[in-house]
């Protein structure tokens, strides 16, 4: 039996596939899986900070410097300290919403750039990604 046509692949410039759209550009996140973090509004108290903090520490291992990006948001949550949304808190969650939302483009590693390696262990295995600043 042989395949529509339709339903077939090939020569497409743009393929969605497990969240990501696929081109000749690289590999992204497809727009429609983030939507709702793209719409998410700034936090009015400390338990919507919590919610938002929820999200996006799962995603802490894929950031850099997370905790200084993060700090001036997290520090919302302290016992007794009253809840004041600054600029500067604006600034990360904004930062913060960009970093989830854009992922780097997959390309071949300048091999005269340092690498380093960031690595998630349990019993069960042992995971890893070779990353590069730049």
């Amino acid at each position: 039996m042989y395949a529509n046509i339709s339903q077939c692949s090939f020569f497409q410039t743009k393929v969605h596939y497990l969240g990501h759209v696929v081109s000749k550009k690289g590999i992204a996140i497809d727009p429609e899986k983030i939507r709702a973090i793209m719409e998410w509004v700034a936090p009015k108290n400390v338990d919507e900070v919590r919610s938002f903090m929820g999200l996006v520490v799962y995603y802490r291992r894929f950031m850099r410097n997370f905790s200084q990006i993060s700090y001036p948001i997290t520090s919302l949550q302290r016992k007794g300290k009253k809840f004041e949304w600054m600029e500067e808190c604006e600034a990360r969650f904004e930062q913060l919403k960009q970093l989830l939302t854009h992922a780097p483009m997959l390309k071949i590693g300048d091999l005269d750039i340092e690498f380093f390696v960031c690595i998630d262990g349990c019993k069960r295995g042992l995971g890893g990604v070779l990353m590069q600043d730049g």
